[in-house]
């Protein structure tokens, strides 16, 4: 079985279709991510925090994002005061027609789990 435990999106728009031992013709019609990634496939930015603060928030659906991390720590997740020291913001690179989420993993699972489809995040774009 995958090790996402047999489901596996198509793309954004269509339902997850399982792939494994999920029961045949099994599908979810929620997405969480476009895609989970474990890197960062783009160029360095060299965007500094100051950098990053220059940038104006933006709204950015959620099932437009790549994530460049496919581990998260529960108490990341948990802490209520996760962003205190940290920027209110999620960081999103733009990249070759793609969204990814350099930064922010908690902040977004933390919308979807509380059914919000959208993150206010800053987006950098690179040529």
């Amino acid at each position: 079985m995958p090790p996402d435990g047999g489901w596996r999106a198509l793309s954004s728009r269509q339902p997850y279709t399982c792939v494994g031992n999920c029961g045949e013709g099994d599908t979810v019609t929620r997405v969480i991510f476009k895609r989970v990634g474990d890197s960062r496939p783009y160029p360095d930015h060299g965007l500094s925090t100051k950098g990053w603060a220059a940038l104006p928030p933006r709204t950015v659906r959620l099932d437009e994002l790549v994530t460049t991390k496919d581990t998260l720590q529960l108490v990341a997740l948990l802490n209520e005061d996760s962003t205190f020291f940290g920027d209110l913001f999620a960081h999103v690179v733009e990249w070759n027609g793609e969204l990814y989420l350099e930064d922010g993993l908690h902040r977004a699972l933390r919308a979807a789990l509380q059914q919000r489809n959208v993150l206010h995040a800053r987006v950098h774009s690179l040529g």
